[in-house]
């Protein structure tokens, strides 16, 4: 990725353009973290870019923005610029194409964020990056107030950014993002989910949690820091009342929903355990503070982990029964289901017929 990278911006130097890798890649590649992203800078425009590489898609020309897959790898590409009166707290108005690297890196956000490097590899290190970066401090480039005003989102970058890395933030930028709070109201749940999201799954969690609750934004995201931390971040949404305020998909309503419900039950009795499954019940266990190894070998020892593992099939019922097929096969695997979890009966297809004869 970062050959391909180097690659990508000598490229664009042969056509006479100015390129270098920005951001996180850069401040991750400095402190030997594993990055994924790559964003790329450059005093190209959109329109050059596309010119150079065809299959780039420019996402949005008002802000510089160009998608590149290149050697399989994705790449953001923007243009220098500078930015010109956010709107609603978030978006800047109107921008203006510039020359001048230092003129873009100072519309930025933090200083660990302005680390560059060129198509040789040499850093470029104009706003001190890797002195905060060595500090492992979070200040934001330029006044705090002004950036945390105009693009709220920033305050909860700020938290994600020292969860993920374990920095400090700058007292002035605690100051502005305290000062500022009210204005993540304007903010989409969208982005707040993201970026707690992202808080929520870092092995220093606890950390991000304590930083919402001393800069007072725990009210203002309508949740509750004093929860149990869970090994996903699924366990930990499922102790905040806000699944019908923040977007989950499909998938995560129903496991949300079921690890409130199977908080209320024993994860340690067959039916729950069978009823929920083992995903659902460890992170009750972990919310409970129920031994995991314990909630394992208890599902490991079911009988039956699903309705198909009983051990009789629905047309042998009906000729056991001489019944026709109807809906009276499900009351009658509901109530297998139930004797066989119970240990009431005994998961065999001869004691199962047995059972079954003598309810005709």
């Amino acid at each position: 990725m970062y050959n391909t990278a180097l690659e990508l911006l000598s490229k664009l130097n042969k056509f006479n353009f100015k390129a270098y890798i920005v951001g996180g890649f850069s401040r991750d590649l400095y402190i030997n973290k594993e990055s994924t992203d790559v964003d790329i800078c450059t005093n190209a425009t959109p329109k050059e870019i596309k010119e150079i590489f065809k299959e780039s898609k420019i996402n949005n020309e008002q802000y510089g923005s160009v998608s590149l897959i290149y050697n399989n790898v994705r790449f953001e590409i923007t243009t220098f610029r500078k930015e010109k009166k956010y709107e609603n707290n978030r978006y800047p108005v109107k921008i203006k194409y510039i020359d001048n690297l230092v003129e873009d890196l100072l519309r930025r956000d933090f200083t660990i964020n302005t680390l560059c490097i060129d198509s040789d590899g040499n850093y470029i290190d104009l706003l001190n990056a890797k002195q905060d970066i060595d500090n492992k401090i979070i200040k934001c480039v330029g006044d705090a107030n002004k950036k945390i005003k105009e693009d709220i989102l920033r305050s909860l970058r700020a938290i994600r950014f020292a969860t993920i890395l374990n920095f400090k933030l700058d007292d002035k930028l605690k100051k502005a993002i305290k000062k500022n709070k009210k204005f993540l109201k304007n903010l989409s749940y969208y982005r707040k989910k993201e970026e707690l999201e992202k808080i929520f799954s870092s092995p220093n969690c606890k950390y991000g949690l304590d930083l919402i609750k001393e800069l007072e934004l725990d009210k203002v995201l309508e949740i509750n820091t004093d929860i149990v931390i869970t090994t996903s971040s699924l366990g930990m949404w499922a102790q905040l009342d806000v699944l019908d305020i923040y977007p989950f998909t499909k998938n995560e309503k129903e496991i949300i929903k079921n690890i409130k419900l199977a908080l209320k039950e024993d994860i340690l009795d067959n039916n729950v355990l069978y009823k929920y499954g083992l995903y659902v019940c460890t992170l009750v266990g972990e919310i409970k503070n129920i031994n995991r190894v314990e909630i394992v070998k208890k599902y490991n020892s079911l009988p039956i982990f699903s309705i198909k593992d009983i051990n009789i099939k629905a047309n042998q019922i009906c000729e056991i029964l001489n019944k026709e097929k109807g809906p009276f096969i499900k009351e009658i695997y509901k109530d297998l289901e139930f004797k066989i979890l119970n240990n009431l009966l005994e998961n065999d297809f001869n004691k199962i017929k047995d059972y079954l004869e003598h309810q005709i």
